[in-house]
Formats: structure tokens, sequence, C-alpha cells
């Protein structure tokens, strides 16, 4: 599975290219595109097994009160365009912006997905508000919503990052059956600082169950992304 690297904007020919060398039967790809692209350029995409659009906002983006409302346009047009097609939203927001956007999340028709743990810091704990509020709309039932345990680097500065389990459980727990893992590889700005197989040996820490595990490295994946 690829996503468009922040660091690249919306010039998706990196990750184009080295989705057509592993072969668009055995990948998929989400980009990052103007939300008025043409409608032969989302055909073309798709044909090479992109399945998504990402809303990308940087991490460590600081409060901004109308920044919510502004990405609304945006959200809503791509939506239409999505549920058309059978593609899905991927939302790369800071915390405080997750939290914003709640409400539109909840209006989606179509699966979307949240990386990163929403980006909510694993120090302020399972039970800070807009983490409460994306466990709550991660287990309504809704079957859209869909959680990334990955890059736990950007919401933990922790040796180890133990802070993170409690949040990585408490999505589980959540719903297990939506939830999914990544190492975020090649880890851009922390690649000296943290190794693909560090974080995967989290995931044992975080699912001690077998069956849970197989559900988020698997099966969960295979539905979401829609892999024979």
């Amino acid at each position: 599975m690829f996503v468009q690297p922040s660091a690249y904007g919306r010039d998706n020919r990196c990750m184009l290219d080295a989705m057509r060398e592993l072969g668009t039967a055995r990948c998929r790809g989400i980009v990052d595109i103007d939300e008025d692209a043409p409608e032969a350029e989302i055909s073309r995409l798709q044909a090479l097994g992109v399945c998504g659009v990402r809303i990308n906002v940087s991490p460590v983006r600081p409060y901004d009160a109308g920044l919510a409302a502004s990405l609304l346009p945006r959200i809503e047009r791509l939506s239409a365009r999505c549920a058309e097609i059978g593609w899905q939203l991927d939302f790369l927001t800071p915390g405080w912006l997750t939290t914003e956007l709640m409400p539109a999340l909840r209006k989606l028709n179509h699966d979307f997905t949240i990386a990163h743990f929403g980006l909510f810091q694993a120090k302020a704990g399972p039970m800070q508000h807009g983490f409460r509020q994306l466990l709550d709309l991660l287990g309504e039932g809704s079957r859209h919503c869909w959680v990334k345990l990955t890059g736990v680097y950007r919401v933990s500065a922790a040796r180890g990052f133990p802070d993170a389990l409690p949040l990585a459980r408490a999505l589980i727990e959540a719903a297990p059956d939506r939830v999914i893992w990544g190492s975020d590889y090649p880890h851009l700005s922390f690649a000296d600082k943290v190794g693909s197989v560090e974080l995967w040996n989290l995931l044992g820490r975080w699912a001690p169950d077998e069956a849970t595990r197989k559900k988020i490295l698997v099966d969960n994946p295979r539905r979401l992304f829609n892999f024979s």
C-alpha cells in the first residue's frame, strides 16, 4: 500500500512509478490531487491502482481557528467523487484539526482512513477529549471509519513509545476489524531515530492475540483496499 508522501505535495509521479514497478495487481495507492481534477485524470489514476485521495495538513501545524471550515469544500467535493467510484479519503491532520473535523467525518458515506492515531499526543492518554471522540466515531458501527496504527513517533517522544500502548489498545478494542498497521516507511524526518523493525515489534505488544494481529495485518487491509 502506497500513500503519497507529504514532502512531494501533489506531484504523485514518484509514488506512481513505484506502483508501476511493483505491478498494479499487487498494490494500491492514495494520491494527493486537486478536488476538481479532470475525470480523465481520475480514470488514469484508477487504472494504475489508485483507490483514494489524501486530505493532508502538516502534523505540526499550530491551531488555526478557520482551517477546518476552509477545508470543508475540498472534503465535500472529494467525498462526492469518491462515493461515485468507490474510492476513499485518507486524513492526515493534527489532533486539534481531527477533533474539529469530527462533524464532517460523521457525515461521510464511504470508507475513510485516519492516519497516525488521529495525531493525538500519547502523553495525554486515551481519555483526552479528541481521542475519545475518535473512539466513539470508530465504534459507532458505521463501517466507514478506519484508523491507521502508523507514525507512532509522531504522537510519542518517549523512548520505545510505551505511552502509545493505551491509545493503540483502545483503538483495537473499539473496532478490531477497522484498524490497520503500517510502517510509514521511509520515516521522513525520523529516519535517524526509528526503524521499521522496531515499529513492527510494537504491534505484538499492542495486539498480543494472534487472531487480532491477523485482522490488522491481513484481513482488514484486504477488505479496505479491495485485494482479492
